[in-house]
């Protein structure tokens, strides 16, 4: 398994939008091939930050799946503009 972590910083005062279109994207995410689990959490000490936690069964699953797709074009038209600046996706494995 994967875990694909995005630190998400939003354009100031759209925390409140930004949650209602990931409402509808996580929709999307969750349907994909080799999705396995996500969760958003947001920031205590930082105003509209807020990490993206996604594992997935591959890499590929993330990086030529759900990026190549149609159901992509999708998400980035919900939750794209919120982005400031555009975030740093990273992928992990368990070592232990």
């Amino acid at each position: 398994m994967i875990t694909e972590i995005a630190l998400l910083k939003i354009r100031f005062g759209q925390s409140e939008a930004f949650e209602t279109a990931f409402a509808e994207a996580q929709k999307i995410i969750s349907s994909m091939d080799g999705y396995q689990y996500h969760e958003l959490q947001k920031c205590l000490e930082e105003v509209d930050k807020y990490l993206l936690i996604v594992r997935w069964q591959t890499l590929e699953d993330h990086t030529e799946g759900f990026r190549k797709s149609k159901e992509y074009q999708e998400w980035k038209k919900l939750l794209h503009h919120f982005y400031d600046p555009f975030p740093t996706v990273e992928h992990y494995r368990k070592v232990f």
